[in-house]
């Protein structure tokens, strides 16, 4: 079973997580962002990833360190849950529409991180969200999971649309790129013979 847990506590968050690639979508998550918490689980549902995620951070302060965080927690837990990968697909791209806005995103799962982000969000704040904390997740989950993650914004104008597009296709393509290729399932996808 690829699955991991994952449990950080410092002076600003204190987070359980639990992630299963091979899931059905399932989703139990409470970060104390209402905002967050919905994207967590429009991921995990167009991954088709069982996670779950229970937060408590200093939300009296800002959102900042519990969205670092949980996207810290996730992808270590990712990296863990991959094992070898031994048999993944490893490169995958998805095209998202929500509405006005298009995102697309690719990945390889290389074992380099790297982030190459250009989502043009017209607005400071979704509800109580500051919409630049959805950069700041990227990274951290970029950093901890050692993938190589272009995410573009082809179109869109409203902020709500291009974040809730780049989770969903998020989703998706991690979900494309660890799939187990059956003609290849004790292999690992480099010529290095590791990634």
């Amino acid at each position: 079973m690829r699955a991991s847990e994952i449990k950080r506590k410092t002076n600003e968050t204190d987070i359980a997580l639990r992630l299963e690639l091979d899931g059905v979508g399932k989703s139990e998550i409470n970060t104390g962002c209402g905002f967050l918490d919905h994207m967590l689980t429009l991921f995990a549902k167009h991954a088709h990833f069982d996670l779950s995620v229970e937060c408590k951070g200093d939300v009296q302060v800002d959102y900042h360190h519990t969205v670092e965080d949980v996207a810290i927690c996730l992808g270590k837990a990712f990296l863990e849950a991959l094992g070898d990968k031994a048999g993944i697909v490893r490169y995958a791209d998805k095209a998202i529409p929500m509405d006005e806005a298009l995102i697309l995103v690719a990945v390889d799962v290389s074992g380099r991180d790297y982030l190459g982000y250009t989502l043009d969000i017209p607005s400071y704040r979704v509800g109580d969200f500051d919409t630049e904390l959805c950069e700041e997740f990227f990274k951290a989950f970029v950093r901890e999971a050692r993938i190589t993650l272009h995410v573009r914004q082809l179109a869109g104008t409203n902020s709500h649309h291009i974040i809730e597009g780049a989770f969903k296709a998020l989703g998706r393509t991690l979900s494309a790129a660890v799939a187990i290729d059956s003609r290849f399932a004790n292999e690992i996808p480099s010529t290095k013979g590791t990634i």
